[in-house]
């Protein structure tokens, strides 16, 4: 009998770890999730252009609210809250058919007439109609990646109230919000794709990097942004760690265009000094990759084409060329742990040069170095931000080829307004708890199918 009920006892315990353990598999209903960022969003309105775009940005605004498609990881284009659609008149002409039954956060259905106007809030330049049930874009010329730019988050179709408080359709609605320090986000019981598994989303703001990774270890957060020469450092320390392909751009930028011959040789001079591999291997923990291009080449494909390695004798036979040489103030973030070293670097690499550069945190400086999140997988796209955000004017372009892209991304490296430096990934933290987020190719995150477990990898 002792026999038998000792057996007994080691077959429950096993049949009981396994149903544990198919349990902890299975997504599970509840919890709020924790979630810091550095950046400090002063308005949740997607189509605002008075906000600095961020990946923290757009991973908020796909929490909130819906595109008409949407794109998977390998860049194809996937029904939302459009249905289906078609082009005619030479890709000039798009009508979009909305999906039935979806509502906004406030109760109101969604229409044709909402979603037009939403898109006409965020491109101005667009002719955007309702047509009974769909929404008709027409644009004055063909215009081959409107799919893609419709899956960009600033294009979420958005309800203004009369408070002017924007409304969504996401897996998310607002409780609270207090711009620029917390966000508190509750699931949508009656989202179109199935309420979510978590209950609700708490998101703190202006968190820099080291006070994120002190909230992850101590257990008060679950989801944390990580400086990317931290990356290989903390996965070392076997936290749970993703990244990206290369998707931001770190560059210097000049405030103004080339103003003289001598002007121009001492921009060459500043590209051809800058030692990108020592400051990868040494200021970089090894993280990104150096870059002489605007785009990265896994998303262009001739990237490798731009020399990135430093060429000193050049440099300095181009500064030989210039009598007069200014001093140039050189701004960096200095809310950035990495940017003053990043800075001091690139001042020393001119200076060996014959440059005089000087770094500075003031507002107003010759040229900045900036951190550019480039838009979209789409290779078009992403220039077109990278250069708007660098303060350039996009260059006109004919075609689409890949030839076409390369003479387009020369022309704005011809003005020398921009020094390309490094293509960096995005990386994240997460407790183990958090189970099935998805980190997006543009790198931005995603929690609508995010829910929380024991802990257990």
């Amino acid at each position: 009998m002792k026999l038998f009920d000792w057996r007994w006892l080691v077959v429950s315990s096993l049949l009981a770890g396994a149903l544990a353990a198919h349990a902890e598999t299975r997504p599970q209903y509840g919890g709020t999730l924790r979630v810091t960022m550095r950046s400090t969003p002063m308005s949740l309105d997607p189509a605002d252009g008075t906000q600095p775009d961020s990946f923290a940005r757009r991973s908020l605004t796909m929490l909130m609210f819906d595109t008409l498609v949407t794109t998977d990881e390998n860049g194809r284009v996937q029904p939302s809250l459009a249905t289906s659609w078609q082009a005619s008149t030479g890709n000039q002409r798009w009508q979009f058919r909305l999906r039935r039954g979806v509502k906004f956060h406030d109760g109101s259905p969604l229409t044709a007439e909402i979603a037009a106007s939403s898109l006409r809030a965020a491109n101005s330049s667009w002719n955007v109609s309702a047509d009974a049930d769909s929404v008709v874009i027409e644009r004055d010329g063909a215009d081959p990646e409107l799919l893609a730019e419709l899956a960009l988050p600033r294009n979420a179709i958005t309800k203004r109230n009369s408070d002017n408080k924007p409304s969504g359709t996401g897996p998310f609605h607002i409780m609270d919000w207090q711009p620029g320090k917390k966000l508190t986000l509750a699931a949508e019981e009656s989202y179109w794709r199935g309420r979510p598994f978590l209950d609700g989303i708490e998101v703190e703001m202006g968190r820099g990097f080291r006070d994120q990774m002190m909230a992850l270890e101590l257990g008060m957060a679950d989801l944390v942004e990580v400086a990317p020469e931290q990356s290989h450092r903390i996965s070392q320390e076997g936290h749970l760690l993703a990244s990206s392909a290369p998707i931001e751009l770190l560059a210097l930028v000049f405030t103004r265009d080339v103003v003289s011959p001598g002007d121009k040789m001492l921009r060459e001079a500043l590209a051809l000094s800058v030692e990108r591999g020592s400051i990868r291997s040494v200021l970089l923990q090894g993280a990104g990759q150096p870059a002489a291009s605007i785009l990265p080449n896994w998303l262009s494909g001739y990237g490798f084409v731009f020399p990135t390695d430093a060429d000193l004798p050049r440099a300095r036979h181009a500064r030989e060329q210039v009598r007069t040489i200014p001093s140039w103030t050189v701004g960096y973030d200095g809310g950035d742990p990495a940017a003053r070293l990043l800075a001091e670097r690139i001042v020393l690499n001119a200076r060996d040069a014959g440059l005089s550069l000087q770094p500075t945190t003031a507002a107003s400086a010759d040229l900045r170095l900036v951190r550019i999140p480039l838009a979209s997988t789409d290779p078009w796209i992403a220039l077109g931000n990278a250069v708007a955000l660098a303060g350039m004017l996009p260059s006109k372009t004919v075609g689409g080829s890949v030839e076409d892209l390369y003479a387009a991304e020369q022309a704005e490296l011809a003005t020398q307004r921009i020094v390309p430096l490094f293509h960096l990934p995005v990386s994240y933290a997460v407790a183990a708890t958090l189970k099935s987020w998805t980190l997006r190719p543009d790198g931005s995150w995603s929690l609508a199918d995010a829910w929380l477990g024991s802990g257990k990898p």
